[in-house]
């Protein structure tokens, strides 16, 4: 487990660097064709290609198992921080969020075969190429390939507590882009319209629809615009990260800053705002409960009591809890600082996790 490990963290597979996660992606593909299953390659132009896994022999799979071959991390940090690992950590560039959980679905599925227990034929696999950054490119066809789908396995990894997750906040990212007009600003000032100046008003705004008692939170986190310190800005951009706790406040926060963004400040200025809400609220409810429940069973049964939580991030999970599926999430091997130089893997929990799955993959296939 741990070379391959080692083989998937010393490639870089940031989401923007298409040719990294397709690397990644053809590894897994061609482990898991070793193992029988059949790969179908959905292909992207602008982002890395998504997976589908599935056993030739299998029959209206009930099973969905969903893990993602992006990070976080741009080209040249592998070659300059890679794989390594002591008596107790791994780390690298995504050894724990989420490479680590890719190598364990893949021994998970080799063990069920090993022994001969034909559970592997109900499952199926998405591995895709965006989840870093919403998955745009692939939530559609998450939603597809769910069509008949019971259960949902979500291997993000787990906390160091090894909790489980089964309720994240909903999120949703806009870009907002801001013409103005360019003049001198020692000569001619009054001839310019500041993109820059329209934007500090709307980046003011935007903040005030936070609520952090109802959970309700939006961020300007990437600001750009301008030529020269002694120019009038003609452009200026705004990327904006949202999340909220219900459905309706997704709606009602939506509402909201297509408001605030549809009228200017500052007259000559435009403004355009593109994106929305990506991923509803993943909230607990019977269907994941009674998932929750076959969980915590199973991992009794290899001497683990397990807990969950709910969390502020996002995953796959919303996608699949927003459409009725009973979705469990973090089954992956536990860890901490994701996103981090300081990221690091729990190796010994490499193996507990790894058998949990196939476990579940066993007793799920029987519901």
């Amino acid at each position: 487990m741990l070379d391959l490990l080692e083989k998937l963290v010393n490639i870089d597979s940031g989401t923007f660097y298409k040719a990294g996660v397709d690397r990644v992606g053809q590894v897994l593909a061609s482990a898991f064709q070793a193992l029988g299953f059949q790969v179908v390659v959905d292909r992207q132009s602008e982002r890395g290609d998504h997976l589908i896994i599935v056993h030739p022999e299998a029959m209206h799979p009930s099973i969905l198992i969903i893990g993602h071959l992006d990070t976080v991390f741009p080209v040249g940090t592998a070659r300059s921080r890679p794989f390594s690992y002591d008596e107790s950590f791994a780390y690298g560039p995504g050894v724990y969020d989420m490479k680590a959980s890719l190598v364990m679905s893949l021994f998970a599925i080799q063990s069920l075969i090993e022994a001969g227990d034909e559970s592997f034929k109900r499952i199926k696999i998405i591995l895709n190429s965006d989840e870093e950054h919403g998955s745009i490119y692939s939530r559609e066809l998450i939603k597809r390939e769910s069509a008949g789908i019971k259960f949902a396995l979500i291997i993000e990894p787990s906390d160091m507590t090894g909790k489980l997750i089964t309720g994240r906040r909903g999120g949703g990212k806009f870009e907002l882009h801001v013409t103005g007009r360019a003049a001198h600003s020692g000569e001619e000032p009054e001839k310019g319209r500041s993109a820059i100046g329209e934007l500090a008003h709307k980046i003011i705004q935007l903040h005030g629809l936070t609520d952090p008692h109802a959970g309700v939170h939006v961020n300007v986190g990437v600001v750009s615009g301008g030529t020269t310190s002694n120019t009038i800005a003609a452009h200026a951009n705004a990327s904006i990260d949202v999340r909220m706790e219900t459905p309706d406040q997704a709606i009602e926060l939506e509402r909201k800053i297509k408001h605030i963004c549809s009228t200017a400040t500052i007259e000559g200025t435009t403004l355009v705002l593109e994106g929305g809400i990506t991923r509803q609220p993943m909230i607990k409810n019977a269907n994941s409960e009674h998932l929750l429940n076959i969980v915590q069973e199973e991992a009794m049964q290899l001497g683990e009591s397990l807990t969950d939580k709910k969390v502020g991030s996002g995953s796959d999970g919303n996608l699949t809890a927003a459409i009725g599926i009973a979705t469990i999430d973090a089954l992956g091997p536990r860890g901490g600082n994701a996103h981090t130089a300081d990221e690091f893997l729990v190796i010994e929990s490499l193996i507990p996790r790894t058998i949990l799955l196939a476990n579940l993959v066993k007793r799920l296939s029987l519901e």
